[in-house]
């Protein structure tokens, strides 16, 4: 009884059912993919203002990550801890304007002449966004934290040519002296 009302359905309709079907998938699948990016930018965000308010530890476990993944991949390295530590928390520059202006000034009495110049100089932090409460400063340039040093806890880190691989490693991925860099065996 039921197939009988199908086979009286024109096949137009059949046809635009299933082509909204088809449609509201293709409109479901980019939406997961979408909320996975918007995390992962939710995450780089996250580490970036962590950085941005000076702790500096958002910024040094990612390189520490980083590092990490580089190493595991050497031949003969093994598995790998890495710490590093950083002198300082980095800097940001704020935009300023400066305004500076001179005036020059010459009298003259009896034969002598005396020479008076006086310079004035302003600055103003420039703000970014709309004037009222609220404004941040415009941030010209990040300075990013330096190393102090590095410290790599390896499983192949008994075998020399392992350990001179790993230092040359760093020292070609950070600006660190190589009296900074100590490699160590990893107990197991």
């Amino acid at each position: 009884m039921q197939l009988e009302k199908l086979k009286k359905i024109p096949k137009n309709q059949i046809l635009i059912a299933g082509l909204v079907g088809v449609l509201l998938l293709v409109i479901a699948i980019p939406v997961d993919s979408g909320k996975k990016q918007v995390e992962e930018k939710e995450e780089i965000q996250e580490e970036q203002e962590g950085y941005n308010e000076g702790t500096g530890g958002a910024y040094e476990k990612n390189l520490e990550r980083r590092l990490k993944e580089v190493l595991e991949n050497m031949d003969g390295v093994g598995k790998v801890e890495v710490m590093i530590t950083l002198k300082d928390n980095g800097e940001s520059v704020v935009e300023k304007d400066r305004m500076t202006s001179s005036q020059n000034t010459q009298e003259g009495d009896n034969g002598s002449v005396r020479s008076v110049t006086e310079i004035q100089s302003q600055e103003e932090t420039v703000f970014s966004g709309q004037q009222g409460s609220g404004q941040e400063p415009f941030i010209s340039k990040e300075v990013t934290p330096q190393i102090e040093g590095i410290l790599v806890v390896a499983e192949g880190g008994e075998n020399s040519v392992v350990v001179k691989n790993i230092s040359d490693a760093v020292l070609a991925l950070f600006p660190v002296e190589a009296h900074k860099i100590k490699v160590v065996k990893m107990n197991l």
